[in-house]
């Protein structure tokens, strides 16, 4: 009797101080940061050092051009189905972890064949596990401090991962100019152990489910909300999607066609030149995140996506203008303004349109999929203009499109912060998972 009544009172102790514990909880949400920044670590791996790194092993252009091909082609294809896996999921921390773990496997076959087969293979597994990160985040994200946290957690992350890149830029620098191309893909294994390691330390039931896939607790369900069809229909994602194709469209040439231009003025100098147009605009997210993720909430979106555009058309006419290296450093500066507002709005607006239709992450990767479609032909109009026009008329072409989405979303992209007010009703408890 006395041992039931002991268990029965440890058990109301037990609930009591589960009541009142933080949610969520300091472990979780640091667990998270260092998830973010040491994924970054992992993926930067897998930027310029594989070009690099195949050169070294005596590959051709053709051959190391069809790798990154194949690399590009599944990253694009497989956004919206690395989306809707990530709404179909049970834990989402446990497809981020074989993600992970696949990425882990791809940089150590880099390392360890440098055979056309197993590095094409170990390309499109990167790129295939890569499709469902973005999504996996911001679903653990959303589920960990719910719709109405979620602006300023998302600031947070887009700080982790700009620090994390920073850090994995000068950390792989120093490894292939010291060691060897080769051990770069050893340190992305490593990162991956970590990475791993701080996934784990989220705690699984502080993620409510529902939340993590944007979708809400309904009375009585709502096949018409929850549709796949109902969400391809909302005008806000459509219009807020062709924004994204604009901004990748005017934004992703910018900075390697300037590269271009400097190295052909200055070879020497154009590697330290180019590092900082990419440093200081890291820098820049890493300081703004978190305030674009409160001012997200407090202003709205609108605004923030009218002064990134505004920022971005700005670079662009400043780019066909100006020649001296050290200004050309200081616009960077407004490239860290516009990656800082899309950074954190893309994940944040897709939460707003999709939540209450439990495809949150689909809803990402429409967008993402407008983000590859736009960078893939932002590259190649440039080079076209660049080549039969001159330079000053792509950076100038690039500035148009720049203020084109601007007047999109100026003249009929709605506020979507309201949208996510209204769906969300009061949190249960019994909705996470045990």
């Amino acid at each position: 009797m006395r041992h039931d009544q002991a268990s029965a009172a440890e058990a109301s102790a037990q609930q009591a101080a589960d009541t009142h514990e933080e949610h969520p909880s300091r472990q979780s949400q640091r667990g998270l940061d260092w998830f973010i920044f040491f994924l970054a670590d992992v993926q930067t791996g897998f930027g310029p050092f594989v070009a690099v790194y195949l050169t070294t092993q005596k590959w051709t252009q053709a051959e190391i051009g069809l790798i990154l091909s194949i690399g590009g082609i599944v990253g694009l294809i497989g956004q919206m189905p690395g989306g809707a896996i990530i709404d179909a999921a049970r834990s989402e921390r446990f497809v981020a972890g074989l993600a992970v773990a696949t990425i882990g496997v791809s940089a150590l076959a880099y390392a360890a064949w440098p055979i056309f087969p197993i590095i094409a293979l170990a390309a499109l597994l990167h790129a295939a596990a890569s499709c469902v990160l973005g999504p996996a985040i911001a679903a653990i994200s959303l589920g960990l401090v719910g719709p109405a946290a979620i602006g300023e957690r998302l600031g947070r992350n887009a700080r982790f991962a700009s620090l994390g890149n920073g850090v994995a830029a000068a950390v792989m620098g120093a490894v292939g100019y010291f060691l060897s191309s080769r051990a770069v893909f050893v340190v992305s294994f490593l990162f991956a152990t970590a990475t791993l390691f701080s996934l784990a330390s989220i705690r699984d039931r502080e993620i409510d489910p529902e939340q993590a896939h944007g979708a809400i607790t309904r009375a009585e369900p709502d096949p018409h909300a929850t549709s796949i069809f109902h969400l391809l229909g909302q005008r806000p994602l459509l219009i807020f999607a062709c924004a994204v194709f604009l901004l990748q469209f005017a934004n992703a040439a910018m900075l390697p066609l300037m590269a271009g231009i400097v190295t052909a003025r200055s070879s020497q100098w154009a590697p330290v030149l180019i590092a900082l147009c990419i440093i200081v605009p890291q820098a820049i997210v890493a300081l703004m995140s978190p305030t674009v993720g409160r001012k997200a909430q407090a202003w709205g979106r609108r605004p923030l996506l009218m002064i990134a555009f505004a920022a971005l058309a700005v670079r662009g006419l400043l780019f066909s203008v100006v020649e001296d290296p050290a200004l050309l450093v200081a616009v960077q500066v407004l490239d860290g303004l516009t990656a800082a507002v899309f950074g954190v709005m893309i994940p944040l607006i897709a939460a707003d349109v999709a939540f209450g239709s439990g495809h949150f992450n689909l809803a990402q990767g429409i967008v993402g999929t407008a983000t590859g479609i736009g960078a893939s032909l932002s590259t190649a109009v440039a080079g076209y203009v660049s080549d039969h026009f001159g330079h000053r008329i792509a950076f100038m072409e690039m500035a148009a499109i720049a203020c084109l989405g601007l007047l999109l979303i100026a003249a009929i992209m709605p506020e979507t912060r309201l949208a996510i007010a209204q769906s969300v009703g009061p949190k249960t408890p019994d909705r996470r998972r045990a």
